[in-house]
């Protein structure tokens, strides 16, 4: 006996103590492969029980914190050389083949999550890659406009470019992660966190879309429809000893309406009835004759039964044990969705034991538990719920917040084309929205400025694909520490997903060499900067001339030029020193001039020496 208490004594010490082998969770983003920034503080954070002690021990030094009274808790590591591979210990998890170097956050719609399995016949060299200093996180899809996220789904890991894990890559990620650590021979993390399909105003938080009133999100509807959401007797209410004498009093059998009821939802009914000694324990039939619509239905706390519609008749039997000498309860959880719920008439309601019958018709407590009513109109406050934005900005953005970075790049605006007239305040919302988050006021951002698609157009043409394309470009020129990937020779007229990802992967990584590393080198093609009207010519100027300007195999195309009338007509261009000038005999008297605008401008060729393209551009603002 002694020895058998013992054994209990150390079975609940050891074992059934709250927390005694409690195991902490960390987000799947720390884990095994991963890419921590170097030469930055880095935060270490996680979850666990309320006051559960944590260590974190890395490079030979640890660091305590415990959880606080939300589960959450956090470290902070001084800022770490590039280096690697490391071990990390967090209590008793340990993390493995840790690197350290550069992170860069990856977003936008389908062509930044482009699988590199569809690029392995364009690249064969895909298929034999061996460079186990890059790694790979794509973050789980996780659209929740209703409210921020503290983690992203299950399901992330992290991934390195060795042949037999790059299928795992997606392949924007993988070439700019080559370029990247064949520049610096320091490892590189690509955090990639996309959506194909997706629009921009998805990944900007509510704050940062206040000006435009369609894509906010009635919060305090949110939080109302939390608590009028909540059935408010469920696993409560059914209970023996609940105390119902502040419900209201009604009639059975009786329907909402005449009794003036005027909900839809669910209503909780209570009665107390005296049992004799005689059927104490014993086993009887409850008879509820008709309900509208589904029933569950409780004596003295014990479930007996339910019917999910309103017609068969309601014979539950109450099993032996249930009814006791004396006073006793029966509980009625009743739902009625569309209103008007009750106890029909003329239909039996009692209970039936040996020789007794207890009649269950009269006056019964009740109170409403869910109001259906109440919660459709908050719900109609939400009918834009699935057009509001923010939603993957909430799950997929934020919840990555304290992962740090060195930058981000963005490849996004083939769904906003149909709707360009405010996507550059929305790209310049999402880099201010982004840098506050990540705390990081001159976080670089490199954004890929959308490709060629679709046919040719024999004459000059409006264009949303074009207007995006402005929108990106005046994006970067008013925010700073911004650069941009001209890419309309590398796209498909026919796919919309162009396999090219290679040389806009080099083109990116030119702007981080000198936005991010700061490298004095031209990285991107001239920009338009002003005109001036000579006669019947348009005299063009441009910055980031580089080396001069040129044209890419032979004549310049692609120029238009316009009078008052507005209608634009293909025009002659030729480079004077380090300016353009456009005319066109149609046109006496010029007054606007463009260059690569339509969706699919593949044939304009306007460069400088460093062989990079001029970006689209108009001179008027029609």
């Amino acid at each position: 006996m002694a020895k058998l208490f013992f054994q209990l004594t150390f079975f609940l010490c050891f074992f059934g103590g709250s927390g005694a082998f409690a195991k902490i969770r960390l987000p799947e983003l720390i884990s095994d492969k991963m890419v921590l920034q170097r030469n930055i503080i880095l935060d270490i954070w996680g979850w666990g029980d309320v006051g559960e002690k944590v260590t974190v021990r890395f490079l030979g030094k640890h660091y305590y914190t415990e959880a606080g009274l939300d589960g959450k808790w956090a470290v902070q590591l001084p800022p770490q050389a590039a280096g690697g591979p490391y071990i990390m210990e967090v209590n008793e998890i340990v993390i493995r083949d840790i690197l350290i170097g550069d992170v860069w956050l990856a977003s936008g719609q389908s062509n930044m999550e482009t699988p590199i399995a569809r690029l392995t016949d364009r690249y064969p060299e895909i298929d034999v890659s061996n460079n186990h200093m890059i790694r790979h996180f794509k973050v789980p899809t996780q659209n929740t406009a209703e409210s921020v996220q503290e983690d992203i789904p299950r399901g992330g890991k992290w991934h390195s470019a060795v042949a037999s894990e790059v299928m795992n890559w997606t392949a924007l990620a993988y070439f700019y992660a080559q370029e990247a650590y064949r520049h610096t021979n320091v490892p590189v993390g690509m955090l990639v966190s996309s959506l194909g399909g997706s629009a921009i105003e998805s990944w900007i938080s509510q704050e940062h879309l206040k000006e435009f009133p369609d894509l906010l999100i009635d919060q305090a509807a949110i939080d109302s429809l939390k608590i009028v959401g909540t059935d408010w007797g469920a696993g409560k209410w059914n209970t023996p000893d609940w105390k119902d004498t502040d419900w209201q009093t009604t009639t059975v059998p009786g329907l909402w309406r005449t009794q003036g009821l005027d909900t839809k939802g669910v209503v909780y009914y209570r009665r107390d009835f005296e049992i004799p000694p005689s059927m104490d324990g014993r086993h009887a039939k409850l008879h509820l004759g008709m309900l509208i619509d589904s029933d569950s239905v409780f004596v003295n706390g014990h479930f007996v039964g339910s019917t999910p519609y309103q017609y068969p008749p309601r014979e539950y039997d109450i099993p032996a044990g249930v009814l006791r000498a004396g006073k006793n309860n029966i509980t009625v959880q009743l739902t009625a969705k569309n209103g008007n719920g009750g106890f029909v008439e003329d239909k039996p309601y009692k209970l039936i034991g040996d020789d007794m019958e207890v009649d269950l018709t009269g006056a019964w407590r009740y109170k409403v538990g869910l109001d259906l009513d109440e919660i459709n109109r908050y719900k109609n406050r939400l009918r834009n719920l699935k057009a509001a934005g923010s939603g993957l900005y909430n799950g997929m953005i934020y919840p990555i917040r304290n992962y740090r970075v060195r930058g981000a790049i963005w490849y996004q605006g083939e769904t906003n084309a149909g709707r360009p007239q405010y996507y550059q305040t929305y790209l310049e919302s999402l880099i201010r929205n982004w840098r506050k988050l990540y705390q990081a006021p001159e976080l670089p951002f490199l954004i890929v400025q959308l490709p060629n698609y679709l046919e040719k157009s024999d004459e000059p043409q409006e264009s949303g694909w074009a207007e995006i394309r402005e929108a990106q470009l005046k994006a970067t020129q008013e925010v700073p520490n911004t650069a941009l990937a001209v890419a309309y020779d590398v796209g498909e007229w026919n796919d919309i997903h162009p396999l090219n990802k290679k040389d806009i992967a080099h083109r990116l990584f030119l702007g981080a060499r000198k936005v991010s590393y700061g490298e004095k080198l031209i990285s991107s093609g001239p920009i338009y900067q002003d005109m001036k009207i000579e006669g019947d010519e348009i005299v063009l100027y441009f910055t980031e001339i580089g080396g001069g300007l040129r044209s890419r195999g032979g004549t310049l195309r692609h120029f238009a030029i316009a009078g008052e009338d507005k209608k634009f007509v293909w025009a002659e261009a030729v480079i004077k020193g380090r300016t353009v000038v456009v005319h066109s005999e149609q046109v006496k008297k010029p007054v606007a001039a463009r260059y690569g605008w339509s969706n699919n401008p593949e044939d304009a060729n306007l460069e400088n020496k460093e062989g990079l393209l001029v970006s689209p551009f108009r001179t008027d603002d029609w």
